[in-house]
């Protein structure tokens, strides 16, 4: 039976946390971790919302060194904690917020632990022990689970510690825009602190002045955990920052403009990741040098039918994927979009993703999307829309800019300009959130035009 430890640092004294200017040592996280297991309930599953990213750390590995398994839905919405209730009837909820109002059996996160952190010892775990289940929506509607094992979790972001080249001896911590509940910030910034004896920031900051407060007050070497939309906001804030020795985008696809942006205005190398759910992160790129993505070590593509499959590496179940990829070599690839962005008009086809490039690539243009409608209208010719966040120019400017890069059959009919879009905290946005605000924008256009 092989063991894993929880952390990987070399001494209880290093530094794993930094929350309101603090240290946290790797001791105290222990205590920690011990104090709130003794009061865990008995039930196996729990559904960890904390909003600090430490808070979450210590309920993560608390779970873990009771055999519990944490629980990472999509969302926390209250048709999917009944969900998730029916698929474990035991699941309940650990929260730090006051005002938590999710209709699970609830446990707050303790204000303090009242341990000594000296007798402390680093607990190991069985690498077979399932630590989460995280979910994808299912065709139905339904959330599909996918289980993690210990072992797959190290195994993954060991493999991402090695691919970044985190210098041994240096102290990175790791400041991260994503919830921790995320597969992508789960990885980056609570796993990764784990295990590759770094630290990470407790807060989990979405506005540039929060980000930029954040990094302030960070210690040692920072690295930037973040996505396209956070990046493109902390840019166009055009505020001095403290030096950042890397940061990491994913969660959507990151445009080279905004990658040479990134690199050119912070001074620093990017690094984008992919993956998904059900995978975790299987290849990486440095977007300002290369259009391929390399996998992670031993992970390997296998083609079943009509569709690539991810194994391999950390990967403990083979797991298709929901991209158009374009295998380059061995371990290589380029990414076309996703097979469900994929339309075909009159002939033609596009993906949204690229469609949505090249409208957020336009020179005044703060953010915007392409929608295109299940309904075919009567002459079976799909009409695509977009909205866009584009306060100085007109709708003229954007569609004379579209022309230049797009076939007619792909502009969209009608523009609609909005304040902001209705993106989730990860920067994702939700296609239902998406046509909802369409609709509104639509109705208030046609009462505007009877007034």
């Amino acid at each position: 039976m092989q063991k894993l430890p929880l952390v990987s640092h070399a001494s209880l004294d290093e530094t794993i946390a930094w929350r309101k200017n603090t240290a946290i040592t790797v001791g105290q996280f222990l205590a920690d971790v011990a104090a709130l297991a003794k009061i865990l309930p008995a039930s196996q599953h729990i559904l960890n919302v904390c909003r600090d990213r430490y808070h979450f750390a210590v309920g993560f590995a608390a779970a873990l060194v009771s055999n519990k398994v944490s629980l990472l839905p999509p969302t926390h919405t209250i048709e999917m904690v009944q969900q998730l209730q029916a698929f474990a009837t035991d699941v309940f909820c650990l929260h730090d917020n006051p005002d938590c109002d999710i209709a699970l059996p609830k446990l707050r996160y303790p204000l303090s632990s009242g341990l000594q952190a000296s007798s402390t010892e680093i607990p190991s775990i069985d690498a077979q022990q399932v630590a989460a289940i995280v979910f994808t929506s299912g065709s139905t509607g339904m959330p599909l689970p996918h289980v993690k094992s210990w072992g797959s979790l190290v195994s993954n972001v060991r493999a991402q510690a090695e691919r970044l080249d985190l210098t041994p001896g240096t102290a990175y911590t790791l400041v991260g825009t994503i919830p921790p509940q995320h597969m992508y910030g789960f990885e980056s910034t609570v796993l990764l602190t784990l295990q590759s004896g770094n630290a990470l920031h407790s807060g989990q900051p979405f506005y540039p002045e929060d980000i930029i407060d954040a990094l302030i007050h960070t210690h040692g070497e920072r690295i930037l955990v973040s996505t396209p939309l956070h990046l493109r906001l902390l840019l166009d804030a055009e505020q001095p920052l403290p030096a950042i020795s890397l940061v990491l985008s994913a969660t959507a696809p990151l445009s080279e403009g905004l990658a040479k942006k990134t690199e050119t205005s912070l001074r620093v190398p990017l690094i984008e990741i992919y993956g998904s759910t059900e995978t975790g992160q299987i290849a990486t790129r440095r977007t300002t040098q290369t259009d391929e993505w390399q996998l992670m070590p031993n992970v390997r593509f296998k083609r079943v039918d009509d569709k690539l499959w991810a194994e391999g590496g950390h990967v403990d179940i083979p797991a298709p994927l929901n991209d158009v990829i374009e295998p380059t070599a061995d371990d290589r690839f380029l990414l076309q979009g996703r097979m469900q962005d994929i339309i075909n008009i009159a002939g033609k086809r596009h993906s949204l993703a690229s469609l949505n490039h090249h409208l957020t690539s336009i020179d005044g243009v703060v953010d915007g999307a392409f929608f295109m409608p299940y309904e075919r209208s009567h002459d079976h010719v799909t009409r695509l829309s977009a909205c866009v966040v584009a306060p100085t120019l007109t709708a003229t400017h954007i569609l004379a800019e579209l022309r230049k890069r797009l076939d007619p059959v792909f502009l969209p009919r009608p523009l609609l300009f909005t304040e902001s879009l209705p993106r989730n905290s990860t920067g994702k946005l939700p296609r239902q959130a998406l046509q909802t605000l369409i609709n509104q924008l639509m109705t208030n256009a046609r009462q505007s035009q009877v007034n």
